[in-house]
This record gives C-alpha cells, sequence and structure tokens, in this order.
C-alpha cells in the first residue's frame, strides 16, 4: 500500500484538473437508484476532495487513509471553509487512519465509496478481496459499495505514451513508467519540483514511486459476489453504459 509523504503536500496542485464533480454526480445517481444514504465512509478519501462536499451536502462522513498528511491536509482544509468547524461539532465529519484492507468502524454505514483508482494500488488479488471482505462487512444492509480503478488498457497506454511532462509555475513534474506485462503492473516515478513557499526563486526537487496494478474487470465482478454483493454492475468511464475494452476508467457499482 502506498503511504503519501511530501507528495501529500503539492497532492492538490497537481490533481485540481481532477473531475471531482464527476465522481460526486456519478454517486448521486448510483444512490438515486439503489436508495440516498444518510453515512458514507470513504475509503482513500486522500485530502478530502469528495469528502468534503458530501460533508456539506449534509451527509454524516467518514474519510479513511493510510496517510497522516493526507488526513492533517483535509482536515485543516475542511476548518478552513465556512462553517468548517460546525461540521467537527456535530460530527458531521471523521478523519480515520486506517488501512483499507482492513478499515472498521464502530457501527456500518449505508455507504461506502472510493474513487480516483485507489484500488488500483492494492498490488495483489488477496489484497482486493481482502478490501471487499471488509467493506461487506462494514456496510448497512442494502447499502451501496461504489468504487472505481484504471482498466488493464489503461496502463497499458500509460506505458506507451510517456514520458509526460507538467511545467507549472507553482509545481512541475517528469514522470515515466516501467510496466511489469505479465502482472500488468505499472510502476510511476515521478520527479517533482515544487515552489518553495518561503523563497519562491527556489524549487525543491523530491522523487516519488507509485505502483499500481489492473485487474481483468469479470474477475473483480464475481470477487465482489463472492464477498457477498448483488446487483454488482461494471460502467465506464463516469457514464451509465456498459463498460468495454475502450474503456479508460471502471467504474463498479454493488449491494449488500
Amino acid at each position: 500500500m502506498l503511504s503519501y509523504r511530501k507528495f501529500a503536500y503539492v497532492y492538490d496542485q497537481l490533481m485540481e484538473d481532477m473531475p471531482y464533480p464527476e465522481w460526486l454526480r456519478f454517486a448521486r445517481t448510483a444512490w438515486e437508484k439503489h436508495g440516498m444514504p444518510a453515512s458514507v465512509a470513504e475509503l482513500g478519501c486522500g485530502t478530502g476532495s469528495i469528502t468534503i462536499p458530501l460533508v456539506k451536502s449534509g451527509f454524516q462522513v467518514t474519510g479513511i487513509d493510510l496517510s497522516a498528511d493526507m488526513l492533517s491536509i483535509a482536515r485543516r482544509k475542511l476548518e478552513e471553509t465556512p462553517q468548517g468547524g460546525r461540521f467537527f461539532r456535530e460530527g458531521s465529519i471523521r478523519w480515520v487512519q486506517q488501512d483499507i484492507r482492513e478499515w472498521e468502524l464502530p457501527e456500518p454505514v449505508d455507504a461506502v465509496i472510493s474513487f480516483c483508482d485507489c484500488f488500483n494500488y492494492l498490488l495483489e488479488e488477496e489484497d482486493i478481496r481482502a478490501a471487499f471482505q471488509r467493506t461487506y462487512k462494514g456496510l448497512n444492509e442494502g447499502g451501496t459499495f461504489l468504487f472505481d480503478v484504471h482498466h488493464p488498457n489503461t496502463l497499458i497506454r500509460y506505458d506507451e505514451e510517456q514520458p509526460f511532462v507538467l511545467d507549472d509555475p507553482r509545481v512541475s513534474y517528469i514522470w515515466t513508467c516501467e510496466l511489469d506485462g505479465p502482472r500488468c503492473e505499472i510502476e510511476h516515478h515521478l520527479s517533482i519540483f515544487a515552489r518553495d513557499e518561503q523563497d519562491r526563486s527556489i524549487y525543491r526537487r523530491f522523487e516519488e514511486s507509485h505502483v499500481q496494478r489492473g485487474y481483468d474487470p469479470q474477475w473483480m465482478k464475481v470477487e465482489l459476489t463472492k464477498a457477498g454483493f448483488r446487483d454488482v454492475q461494471c460502467y465506464a468511464d463516469f457514464e451509465w453504459v456498459e463498460a468495454g475494452e475502450n474503456a479508460r476508467r471502471l467504474f463498479y457499482v454493488a449491494v449488500k
């Protein structure tokens, strides 16, 4: 499992173009189909870019992440928003540092979400199974489990299309990849140059390596069913259409 450290402090700058509204829209549409939850757990919540809008919308949310740095930033972001302190006082939000393969809360929740390909960071089949089983256990009867992953072909395309370069005044990177074809496992190497907040003429360089693995979509559906979920569906790229080989991102919807 990946535990972000220095990367956590430039994460929001690098991810500001990510389609967070689309993830939120997908979740709401799924809940309209299967039942609107009161309580939600987000696995791999990162810096709270999905968690915080859910809290503001009236859901009781638990943000779960392995990285203490990510959770610290998420907590600060919420505190800095209007009425952020009120959400803490009212118990609408809690932040929990846990491994998504072993997560556990005092009480079950109505919905579990995990977006932005968090499950691709689980590198062994038994890790996927453990996370599915823990999630099934952590849901109320009739609760929904929503998550997305990269299609295996997306990881192959990353390897084919590399290197990637970002040149931004605040933070830049050089990103290369190494693909293990038989395992469909890719290692991302990033050299990141972040502007020093005290002396803006200086850039600090640090290195990050992230490893992800792609899993066969049909195998994922079978493992969700084995974990106990029913009505397991797989959709493509934020749309309610059946996922095919051309899909870049797979969205799973499973009901307990």
